[in-house]
């Protein structure tokens, strides 16, 4: 029933290629997903395919459908959505997302697929997963009405976080980046910017997400006393200098970690709940502006490379099939 499929693998740090792998026929709590899109996050996914996580955490960063290990070969990713053509009468039909890598065709139990709401957009719906990790983000943050919020890096993630945010009423919310054309993309999520040197400060939460030691060293300077900066950073195997002299003991500041692998403790949610949420979310067209390019499946090999090297602009990168 289920035949082959192409998939994309990561061959060599920096290089990639298109294989073709077996698909198994689906059992009864099964789904055959034809996939009609998939996503590229420039920073997680475009790191693992140069080779930097580190070997202490080969483990942790495994995606749940990852074949091969680091460095490589791996088959690596984890937005994708696509249409059920076998399984259970209740899905069969849907359009659904699930955390597979790029592949065109792919069996998966049941429960590994989210149904995506009929009014979001398949192509806006591989943003789940990334919208989940800003949802629980803001879970660990739990920012209040009226506080003060600089988001510091306005890649995917950080993007993420702001739209979540911008909804908060009463809420100073501002997108904070080195680059300017960021503010274009600030304005059309509903947040303010600013650049790193003219930020707002004085704030009661500061969510990091640019992956640099200079954005989370300017974190800690816009915090104020008693705040907190909620690390979401990615640094894989590059050290990272945190200033920890100067004001911060004095003005009691605290760096807290936030992993989309655990829900925050007390949040009586499950995985499958959060991820429905993120779906949910994704009914706002102010989260097209998060995908800013776009390839055929095909293509991926060429792209890739461009996109870790920094060639190829982008927050999502689209791959359509």
């Amino acid at each position: 029933m289920s035949g082959g499929a192409r998939a994309f693998w990561m061959a060599s740090p920096g290089r990639g290629e298109i294989r073709t792998q077996s698909v198994p026929d689906p059992s009864n709590d099964e789904v055959l997903v034809r996939t009609l899109h998939s996503g590229v996050s420039r920073g997680t996914e475009t790191l693992v395919f140069s080779g930097g996580v580190p070997p202490s955490q080969h483990d942790a960063m495994r995606a749940p459908y990852q074949e091969g290990d680091f460095p490589a070969p791996v088959k690596y990713g984890y937005l994708n959505v696509g249409v059920v053509e076998h399984g259970p009468a209740s899905l069969q039909g849907r359009t659904v997302f699930s955390l597979y890598p790029h592949q065109t065709r792919y069996v998966v139990p049941a429960s590994a697929v989210t149904v995506v709401p009929d009014d979001v957009p398949p192509a806006r719906a591989v943003l789940a997963g990334t919208v989940e990790t800003a949802v629980n983000a803001v879970w660990d943050a739990a920012p209040l009405i009226g506080d003060r919020i600089a988001v510091v890096g306005g890649g995917m993630v950080g993007c993420s976080v702001a739209a979540v945010l911008a909804g908060l009423p009463g809420a100073r919310v501002q997108l904070v980046d080195v680059d300017p054309s960021r503010a274009t993309l600030a304005a059309a999520l509903g947040v303010g910017f600013a650049s790193p040197a003219d930020a707002l400060g004085d704030c009661d939460v500061v969510i990091h997400a640019s992956a640099t030691s200079a954005g989370l060293a300017r974190s800690l300077e816009l915090l104020a006393t008693d705040a907190t900066v909620v690390e979401l950073s990615w640094y894989g195997d590059r050290p990272v200098t945190v200033p920890l002299g100067e004001f911060f003991h004095s003005r009691r500041l605290t760096v807290k970690s936030s992993q989309v692998g655990g829900i925050p403790p007390g949040r009586r949610r499950t995985y499958a709940e959060r991820l429905a949420l993120a779906l949910d979310l994704l009914k706002d067209a102010r989260f097209d502006a998060l995908i800013t390019g776009s390839c055929d499946f095909a293509e991926l090999p060429d792209v890739l490379p461009r996109l870790a090297d920094g060639s190829l602009p982008a927050l999502c990168h689209l791959v359509n099939y």
